[in-house]
């Protein structure tokens, strides 16, 4: 992963709230405070008009996917985010050729990126499933393509108090793809070429 290139960081629910000038100091105003809203931001005027608005508001501006795939694709494109590793996780799906989100789960705490990549394509399969669909399934993580298809996982997130809720829900996923066998293709998103995915989060 590319290094970040935000400077700045935006606390709307924190132990203190405000904008922060490093990632040690937002991280100390989120950790264990459980709900935490916090977003990144490159400059210090886009933080500022950030933290003017309201949380929701300025991660559904950042999170407005910007399709350059084929026009026809149809589908579901799904991705997760995490700040820090373990850190704040969540992820998402999304409908092709529109981009129209169809689940959103996080953020949970002490989860990390592989996991939520995961669990992501698994929750598509599974609202695949609910709703008689069988459409392809695009995912940028070749690592979370690979559990899927071997119904494995191998994450180094340790096993603790902390991290028991994100290993619940995958111990979950793991146990649905066991038991429930599908007919979607899973494809690697072509990055490269059609660039990030449409259920980015934008937080690189």
């Amino acid at each position: 992963m590319a290094k970040s290139k935000n400077k700045y960081y935006v606390v709307w629910a924190g132990h203190e709230t405000g904008i922060f000038n490093s990632w040690a100091k937002c991280q100390l105003q989120i950790k264990g405070y459980r709900g935490a809203q916090f977003k990144g931001y490159e400059n210090l005027d886009e933080a500022k008009r950030a933290f003017e608005s309201d949380y929701q508001q300025a991660v559904s501006k950042a999170r407005k996917p910007k399709l350059r795939a084929p026009e026809q694709l149809e589908g579901l494109a799904v991705d997760a985010a995490c700040d820090g590793s373990p850190g704040n996780m969540e992820y998402r799906g999304v409908y092709l050729p529109e981009a129209v989100q169809i689940f959103h789960v996080g953020p949970v705490e002490m989860g990390n990126n592989n996991i939520g990549e995961f669990l992501a394509i698994v929750h598509a399969l599974a609202w695949q499933k609910e709703n008689k669909l069988n459409l392809d399934i695009y995912s940028d993580s070749r690592t979370a393509i690979s559990w899927v298809r071997h119904q494995w996982i191998r994450s180094k997130l340790p096993h603790n108090k902390q991290t028991q809720k994100v290993w619940q829900m995958a111990n979950r996923a793991l146990n649905w793809l066991k038991q429930n066998p599908y007919q979607s293709k899973i494809i690697k998103w072509p990055t490269k070429d059609w660039g990030e995915i449409p259920a980015d989060f934008g937080r690189k």
